[in-house]
């Protein structure tokens, strides 16, 4: 079993996607666990209310607010006392290395947990780098609201390709030949009077020259 542990200030921002379709049925079969650690449930104050103070305005100005460090770092050492295994620690930042299928290949074979940290508004005290030297991915060249949605992106890119996952390891698109285009029924589509027909070559049970079909639609 793969341990996703999942600092955010929103856990409830990842129940509908976690909770459908394979990463659900992986849930469901054990393949893969996912808890939440809320770095408001960590600041110390005695009460529980939901808007728990995390942030603060940085040292040196400069808009928006910052995500307190010992918050964080107590969330991140509270998911090891839930496990023996070791951790890989994640921050998603749009300042870290570029996240690609390879690096996906091997943190699903690695046998080490996974604690992804996602933060939010200005970003997180830098102390925590510091502290924990975690790995930093970015999803792409671009910036979001916060790093939930690249928490799910590499949960999922990670969890199909632990074994048993997807069912059939050939359903990993990248390790079979697949092609940038798809079709299936029916052969003949009739969409505002014009007709538009499957390629022959995936008709023709020619398994040679569909792939090699395919290689050129890459």
């Amino acid at each position: 079993m793969k341990n996703f542990h999942i600092i955010t200030l929103f856990p409830d921002a990842f129940d509908s996607y976690l909770g459908e379709s394979i990463i659900k049925r992986a849930r469901d079969d054990g393949k893969i666990k996912i808890k939440f650690y809320n770095p408001r449930d960590f600041t110390g104050e005695p009460d529980k209310r939901k808007n728990r103070r995390i942030d603060q305005r940085p040292y040196g100005g400069g808009p928006g607010m910052v995500i307190q460090a010992l918050p964080v770092l107590k969330a991140v050492q509270s998911t090891s006392r839930r496990t023996k295994k070791k951790q890989k620690i994640i921050l998603l930042s749009p300042r870290g290395k570029q996240f690609t299928n390879e690096e996906a290949n091997k943190l699903a074979k690695s046998k080490s947990d996974i604690v992804l940290i996602s933060g939010r508004y200005e970003g997180i005290d830098a102390r925590v780098k510091k502290i924990l030297k975690p790995t930093e991915y970015s999803v792409g060249p671009y910036t979001l609201t916060g790093g939930e949605l690249p928490a799910m992106i590499l949960i999922d890119a990670i969890s199909r390709r632990i074994k048993g996952v997807l069912g059939d390891e050939q359903s990993v698109e990248e390790n079979r030949i697949a092609g940038a285009d798809v079709y299936t029924r029916p052969e003949i589509l009739t969409y505002k009077k014009k007709k538009y027909r499957v390629p022959k070559v995936l008709l023709s049970g020619h398994h040679k020259k569909i792939d090699e079909w395919r290689e050129g639609k890459k």
